[in-house]
This record gives structure tokens, sequence and C-alpha cells, in this order.
């Protein structure tokens, strides 16, 4: 396997194909991502596994906290948390091939997939549906700073009540991903109506640079995936 990360040598690089060369070939017989994409994924989070000692075989999940708050910049830990939640089941550890799923919801243009995972982040009581408190809450932190607290419950109540209508489309009180994909499949913009999930155009494109992901990229030659990884 071409050594794809000036950081680690020959031998390491030996060890990392032995170890994740069959996945890299699993993952990439069902993914849309390329397999070189795989491969620089795999390749970083070989390192944040190595990071654990000689005997750790998964990333853990206080790492995986640790990358939202540098490489997206977020640390509202429920947002964290149901995002981890959607892509695997693990409460300790995060598996190669949920590290793969994370980087894929992030780079898709499916909207289909974009909004089956958005619903699921939202759907923080796990009932299939969103009802006004779980929507409240959201809209508490889109007005959480301000002088006038009575207005700003105003605000906070007055939002909950538009997106409440705007998404209840058959008016029973909560909002059912058939109410949702109903409005956001006319209206894609509003895939993250209660609040952000999925990287910034910028924080893509720094994502790419950081971890080579040649479909974000576009490299026309192979001699120009010779970039370095983390």
């Amino acid at each position: 396997m071409e050594n794809l990360d000036s950081t680690i040598d020959s031998m390491e690089n030996s060890r990392f194909a032995a170890l994740y060369s069959g996945l890299i070939k699993e993952i990439a017989a069902t993914s849309k991502m390329s397999t070189l994409d795989i491969t620089c994924l795999l390749c970083v989070y070989y390192k944040f596994v190595k990071f654990n000692g000689p005997t750790a075989k998964q990333m853990r999940k206080s790492q995986f906290f640790q990358i939202y708050l540098v490489l997206f910049n977020v640390s509202n830990v429920q947002v964290i948390e149901r995002t981890l939640l959607a892509i695997t089941k693990d409460t300790r550890f995060v598996s190669p091939h949920a590290w793969i799923e994370l980087f894929s919801l992030y780079t898709t243009d499916d909207l289909n997939v974009r909004m089956r995972f958005a619903f699921d982040v939202y759907d923080t009581k796990g009932t299939g549906v969103i009802d006004r408190e779980q929507v409240g809450v959201a809209c508490e932190r889109f007005f959480s700073e301000g002088e006038d607290e009575d207005e700003l419950i105003e605000l906070r109540q007055d939002m909950t009540e538009f997106i409440m209508k705007k998404f209840d489309v058959d008016k029973d009180g909560v909002i059912s991903f058939e109410d949702y994909t109903s409005v956001v499949s006319q209206q894609p913009i509003l895939v993250e109506f209660l609040g952000w999930l999925f990287p910034s155009n910028e924080e893509k494109d720094l994502m790419a640079h950081v971890i080579n992901l040649d479909s974000l990229l576009n490299y026309s030659s192979p001699e120009k995936n010779k970039h370095l990884l983390l």
C-alpha cells in the first residue's frame, strides 16, 4: 500500500496496511466514498487508535468529542451524543465503520440520507416524532442572550409556534418524519431546522485538506494525492 502520510514511516505504513487493507476493501464495496478517501480516513483513525496504546483497537468516545470541539467547533454535548448514537450504539468506542459513516454523512449530497440523519438527531426522546417541548428546547438555544428575559421568552415561544405550524403538516401536535420530509423536500435549506448538524462549506474545505478527502478536493491526478494528513 502506498504511503500517503509522511508522519508514518514504511514500517508503520506496513502495519497499517496489514490491519486495515481488508477493511478498506470491505467498506469500499458498499460505500459511495472512493477507496482513496476511505484509506485516508482510516489512516487518521489509525493514529487516534495508536494514541490509546499498543493494544487499543478502536477510537475512544472522548477522542470523538475532541474532534468535534477542534475540527467542527461544536461544544453542544447533546448534538455530539445524538450524532454518535445515530452512527453507532457503542457507548465507549467509535468503530472504524462508524468513523467512515460519519464522514460519508458529512460529504453526501443525498437529501434523503441527510434528512434521515438530521431527524434521528433531533428526535432526542427516541419516539419517532418531535414534540413541542423538543422544539422549545431547541429554540432556547436560538435565543440565549439578551438583557430582557421577558423578551427572550416571547421570542422563543413565537419561534416554537412558527416551527410547529410550519412542520406539523397533519396538525396532530407533533412533527413526524413524514411531516419533516414533506417540508424539507420542497425547501432543502430547512434540513437543519432545529440547529447546526452538518459542516459548513468552510469547515468541509478544512476537513478535506486535513484528512485529504479526494472527493472534496477534486484532484485530477494520482500524483496530486500525495499530501500530508494529520
